[in-house]
């Protein structure tokens, strides 16, 4: 290779094709290779990552595993929640969120170790790529991106693990043989895709799920909860203060008891082509149905309606990996804006895979029964001003109507 590098951070789960880039790496650009581990509450034992790098050679002070669920949540996940993103109006971005998050603390152990690049086991068909370099080149412009995927020959399972046996790099019988589809998890989704699911019109098979129960064996009774908000964040579940974190891993295991929140999908990737996936966000479809709910009552129409308009596009730059981009950075500030009081308590029941808001209350609340209602309203509201109302903004389709008929 004509580029000189002398140390690499890779993200590392200690899998066959993060061990494969490893030596690689090493073999490749005759360089000095640091791993990095991220805990983003994936549910793995993230010991036996620390363990496969030791015994690959890796130095103990360059092996970095580090517990991000509480930052990942509280810094990303809870942010992208004010916005009520959904990607094409459904997808609710679990993957597409924690890749800024991984390529920030990966620069920061490149600066801490003096490393002059990163390194990703992303391949150069899907999003993930786009998102860790955009990160990467955001955070330090001059950095250099090593990307195995688009550089060497190793294009199938196959030619993976004859690399690996070659080399020593312990494979796991349960990857030696055709893998039916590949995940990817964190605190808020896990997400499978490929082979067994490339076919859009076959159902889903039930052993790809992992993170909710089949909703048609879920309990046949509705179980209530609520959740409380301040400045439009999550702060309590059933009256219980818990962090961003544990209040996520708690909607998660009643999510997973339902059956709530599967998703399958196909959707428009960034580099160009449709892929279909299943996705569940157990937790994270409950925080979404209560945050809307206590919105409701405590976001004023337009704001509500532009923060509506503002969403789609909201959406699509975190899912394209433009999480550190101005655009970003200037629709979340109005956002966090809007959120100031977007704060009290919803009551749901969950129920065979659906959530069904039964109640919502607030200090801040904009409702007012002595307005709305159908009973006296001692004067809150003069119908009569309704009239007016209406034919001022009848006025322009009424004008509308005479030239046509006149010139009809």
């Amino acid at each position: 290779m004509s580029e000189s590098i002398r140390r690499v951070v890779l993200a590392f789960s200690g899998g066959l094709d993060t061990s494969v880039i490893l030596k690689w790496l090493r073999q490749t650009y005759n360089c000095e290779v640091v791993t990095f581990t991220a805990d983003l509450g994936q549910g793995e034992e993230l010991e036996p990552a620390r363990h496969k790098a030791e015994l690959m050679g890796v130095k103990q002070e360059h092996i970095f595993i580090d517990d991000l669920r509480e930052e990942f949540v509280r810094d990303y996940v809870f942010p992208m929640m004010r916005a009520n993103a959904l990607y094409e109006g459904l997808y609710l971005l679990g993957t597409s969120i924690a890749r800024p998050l991984i390529a920030k603390r990966q620069i920061e152990i490149a600066h801490q170790v003096g490393a002059d690049a990163v390194s990703h086991g992303a391949t150069g068909k899907g999003n993930d790529q786009v998102r860790f370099e955009l990160g990467y080149y955001a955070l330090d412009p001059d950095i250099k991106v090593i990307a195995p995927w688009r550089e060497w020959d190793l294009n199938s399972r196959t030619a993976l693990i004859d690399f690996a046996e070659k080399n020593q790099i312990p494979v796991p019988k349960d990857k030696r043989g055709e893998s039916p589809f590949s995940t990817d998890a964190n605190l808020l989704h896990t997400s499978s895709e490929g082979k067994v699911l490339e076919d859009p019109w076959q159902e889903v098979p039930d052993y790809v799920f992992s993170r909710t129960d089949d909703f048609v064996s879920a309990p046949d009774k509705p179980e209530e909860i609520t959740v409380e908000f301040k400045g439009g964040d999550g702060v309590a579940l059933n009256g219980k203060a818990l962090s961003p974190a544990a209040l996520l891993t708690a909607l998660n295991d009643l999510g997973r008891k339902h059956g709530i929140g599967r998703l399958d999908l196909v959707e428009n990737r960034f580099v160009g082509m449709k892929s279909r996936g299943m996705y569940e966000t157990p937790g994270g479809t409950i925080y979404h149905a209560a945050h809307r709910a206590i919105e409701q009552l405590t976001l004023d129409r337009g704001a509500m309606h532009l923060k509506d308009e503002l969403m789609p596009r909201y959406a699509e730059l975190i899912y394209n990996g433009f999480w550190f981009s101005p655009e970003r950075e200037m629709l979340q500030a109005a956002i966090d804006h809007s959120q100031a009081k977007v704060e009290g308590t919803v009551r749901m029941k969950l129920f065979k895979g659906a959530v069904h808001v039964t109640g919502r209350k607030s200090p801040q609340s904009l409702y007012s029964e002595r307005v709305v209602t159908f009973e006296d309203d001692a004067g809150a509201y003069d119908q009569r001003d309704a009239e007016g109302f209406i034919k001022l903004n009848a006025l322009r389709l009424r004008l509308l109507a005479q030239r046509d008929r006149t010139r009809g």
